[in-house]
């Protein structure tokens, strides 16, 4: 605790936690509450937090720095704390909690709290005792299911409200569907309330994917209907099973063993992270869900799959299945197990649920399976979020970059310097920037070195590097996340030498060019990053750019000088009326060839004849030393 300065009202109650399950509440000097967390243990698991700072992630240090006060609830067991922890993350949305959301867009299928249940498509979901399955991520599986209920069962398409009283007072007639045999005529009292729950009774069992099920009931009754002789009932639950069959044998199977399973993995890249669960019942797989995760910096697999499966588990309304698989153990294993223990007392179903965290064979490629759809799902979600221009959505190079090079945060923004000279003349710098890897052109800088005579690509790093930070751009500029120099030691010496001159502390390495070779500050070796690393490719990018806008800048120069010194010898020829003559014929040899009509469309009549005078004379000058010189040769 000696690494913080803790409030002594805050310090109180944390040498008084009680060691009871329950849930804490964090919050900052403002008074809100910005993480929630459940535990087993409040006393241990709240301590942790101050204990050994250095050995928490980055985000949870930042939390740490901004506690200034905590709120307790106590429970009376650890299922009810992981209860209470979902409705308070609901209710406050902490900033530092894992944000985690589902798609309710999706689609479910909804049986009616009715006398006589409706079964319908819906994407509003109402607490009015109806029952809802899915959601439905492939609305073509739900056409399939829907179409296989209405071929089976003959469950009512209308909307009439139907109870006993209004069917006794005969205020409705039969429709088509009831001639068609697509129903069996409730609103005429034609099949009695029970008969009609009872069908809808397997209708939600074939919903909850319970396919065999509803097929052994089918054909139990079909072979009772022949053995007592009525043969047309029994003609019609034949029909029935074969179009159960028909459907059954269009769902996927994932195993041979006839088991109910949930299965659950997580991809995540940085900030955000995307979770899938399989719903496989009787070995088939009945469908899937996802959900978007973001504010997940730091956090373990484990902890993402943890709150993944607490999150589905305290919302979803389906069956309690036999096993569910994961990718690794879960940080609140008992609590979950107790969940669904209380769940299946509920509903008073007799089984024991397994948490299953399978590393080889069959088992393991399921998870692996639904890990890639995941990692499918996140790479679309990433790319939906490039197309908005969301802020967030920072490349995975700049993140290898943070982890290869050891960074204390992601390099958002890179700035990378190169030299340019020609045989020591006219030395240049140059400064490109990149903000989340891609070029900031707005941003680039040139630099005429003002203080180097000759070769000397150290003094002038010096120099281009004290400019930039201690200059007025280093006002006019934000200071980068990671400094890039174009050259190895003796380059990056010079750099780090002009920064502690100015007392900055910002990450910087030396990038050279013949074997790609990272130097650090300080530190005598090399480091060479992976050759095929999205992270090399970017400090490459930088550099090719930053050595591309030198050399083009210290050409500019050069040609300019080289160019126009001649035409700015001419009386009334001014850099205006030189850059523009170039820039018309090309150079200045052209510019003496030009006829005076060419000229005089240029620049006038006036500075057309000065032009013309000009070189004549100097042509004229020429041809006068060239038999002086042969006379010479010839004594």
């Amino acid at each position: 605790m000696s690494e913080l300065e803790i409030p002594d009202a805050l310090k109180t109650k944390l040498e008084n936690l009680p060691s009871s399950p329950g849930v804490y509440q964090f919050k900052d000097k403002a008074g809100n509450v910005i993480y929630v967390g459940k535990a087993k243990n409040l006393r241990a698991r709240v301590q942790s937090y101050f204990r050994n700072l250095s050995d928490h992630n980055e985000k949870t240090r930042l939390l740490v720095s901004k506690i200034r006060d905590l709120d307790l609830i106590i429970t009376t067991s650890e299922v009810e704390a992981l209860i209470l922890e979902n409705n308070l993350i609901k209710q406050f949305k902490p900033k530092y909690n894992i944000n985690l959301r589902d798609d309710k867009t999706y689609p479910y299928i909804a049986v009616t709290n009715e006398p006589f249940p409706r079964v319908f498509p819906t994407r509003v979901v109402k607490r009015d005792g109806s029952k809802y399955y899915g959601p439905y991520a492939e609305t073509k599986h739900m056409r399939l299911l829907l179409d296989a209920i209405g071929e089976i069962f003959q469950v009512r398409s209308c909307s009439l409200k139907l109870s006993p009283e209004t069917i006794a007072q005969k205020k409705f007639k039969v429709c088509l569907d009831y001639h068609i045999k697509k129903c069996q005529g409730p609103c005429e009292g034609l099949q009695s309330m029970e008969d009609y729950r009872a069908m809808i009774d397997e209708v939600k069992r074939l919903l909850s994917g319970k396919t065999k099920d509803v097929a052994r009931s089918i054909e139990a009754r079909m072979k009772e209907c022949a053995k007592q002789l009525k043969f047309e009932q029994a003609a019609i639950l034949k029909k029935q099973l074969e179009a159960l069959n028909r459907y059954s044998a269009k769902q996927k199977v994932l195993t041979v063993d006839e088991i109910d399973r949930d299965i659950f993995a997580v991809a995540s890249d940085h900030h955000d992270a995307c979770g899938v669960v399989f719903k496989a019942r009787d070995g088939k797989l009945l469908g899937s869900q996802h959900f978007y995760f973001s504010n997940v910096d730091g956090e373990s697999e484990s902890a993402l799959i943890s709150r993944l499966v607490e999150k589905y588990y305290l919302e979803t309304t389906d069956i309690v299945p036999d096993e569910i698989f994961v990718p690794r153990e879960l940080e609140s294993r008992e609590a979950i197990l107790s969940l669904l223990e209380k769940r299946l007392r509920e509903t008073g179903e007799e089984k024991s649920v397994h948490i299953v965290a399978p590393q080889i064979g069959d088992k393991a490629k399921l998870v692996a399976m639904c890990r890639a759809n995941a990692e499918h799902l996140l790479n679309e979600y990433k790319l939906q979020k490039q197309k908005r221009g969301e802020a967030m959505a920072i490349p995975s190079s700049v993140y290898s970059l943070e982890r290869d090079l050891r960074l204390p945060k992601p390099p958002r923004r890179i700035e990378c310097f190169d030299n340019s000279h020609f045989q020591g003349a006219e030395t240049v710098s140059a400064m490109v920037c990149f903000v989340d890897g891609k070029p900031k052109k707005s941003d680039y800088r040139k630099f005429k070195i003002r203080s180097v005579e000759g070769i000397d690509d150290f003094a002038a790093m010096r120099e281009v590097i004290e400019r930039r930070y201690g200059g007025s751009l280093a006002t006019e500029l934000p200071l980068p996340d990671l400094i890039v120099v174009d050259g190895g030691k003796g380059q990056l010496s010079a750099a780090v030498e002009s920064l502690q001159k100015l007392g900055l502390n910002v990450p910087i390495i030396g990038l050279a060019k013949r074997l790609e070779e990272v130097f650090f500050p300080n530190e005598p070796l090399p480091f060479n990053l992976p050759k095929t690393s999205s992270s090399l490719k970017l400090l490459q990018h930088v550099r090719d750019e930053a050595h591309r806008f030198a050399v083009a800048f210290h050409r500019d120069l050069r040609q300019k000088r080289t160019l126009s010194t001649e035409l700015l010898e001419i009386q009334g020829v001014g850099k205006a009326k030189a850059e523009k003559l170039l820039k018309i014929f090309g150079s200045v040899a052209q510019v003496e060839s030009a006829s005076f009509e060419q000229l005089e469309q240029a620049v006038g009549k006036k500075t057309a004849e000065t032009i013309r005078r000009y070189f004549d004379q100097k042509r004229n000058k020429a041809e006068e030393a060239e038999p002086a010189a042969n006379s010479v040769q010839g004594d």
